[in-house]
């Protein structure tokens, strides 16, 4: 096998498009994709662990390593930092591992916007209607009508930022979406800028030539 880099694979979508599906879905069909674990000021809940889900790790910390050039993105929620650390990346894809990350729009075009963003493979998903995807935030039957209404909201604002990716998709049918995101990625890893093995492979076929002369 022809050694290659890994890519940085962001799936965004509004609340109630797939996204948390197709995840899983995509994680499980290859292990050579994992998730990227960001890190974070907020406490560790019961049950977390260290590196697992989240690296845990003081305001303080966290902002010497936004000044110090460590964090590829950053963003502010409800009173917490959340980053991605770029050395935990940088190893991962040099060994040939995908990272699949679960990051909002400010956050993929920061990615996309830092020194690895010719790694970046950026997927939107679109629900098939807005209908569609009020009637699947619902089905939940895990939120109130103010939390659901709350959540379309930040929908609209969303999917206008749908131009930012490379790929879109829209979820008609979940099992043709998780298909096509598969065949996104075989053919993102496929691209020659990310197989840097292929060089000293040409090299071997034209010694090859040389060598019938």
């Amino acid at each position: 096998m022809i050694p290659r880099r890994g890519i940085l694979i962001v799936l965004s979508s509004p609340s109630g498009a797939g996204k948390t599906t197709l995840t899983s879905d995509l994680l499980n069909w290859d292990p050579l994709i994992a998730f990227s674990v960001s890190a974070t000021t907020r406490p560790a809940r019961p049950g977390e662990r260290e590196g697992r889900e989240y690296q845990f790790r003081s305001r303080a910390e966290f902002r010497r390593m936004v000044a110090d050039g460590e964090m590829l993105e950053h963003a502010e929620v409800f009173g917490n930092l959340y980053g991605t650390p770029k050395a935990a990346v940088e190893e991962t894809i040099s060994k040939g591992r995908d990272l699949l990350f679960d990051i909002d729009w400010q956050g993929a075009r920061q990615l996309r916007r830092s020194e690895l963003g010719r790694d970046v493979v950026s997927v939107f998903l679109l629900p098939p209607s807005i209908a569609d995807l009020r009637s699947r935030l619902e089905a939940r039957a895990q939120d109130s009508e103010e939390v659901i209404e709350g959540r379309m909201e930040q929908a609209e604002n969303e999917i206008d930022h749908w131009t930012d990716s490379e790929y879109v998709l829209v979820n008609r049918d979940l099992d043709e979406t998780a298909a096509n995101l598969r065949m996104i990625v075989m053919a993102e890893r496929l691209k020659r800028v990310r197989q840097p093995g292929l060089v000293k492979f040409v090299q071997g076929l034209n010694a090859e030539f040389k060598g019938r002369r």
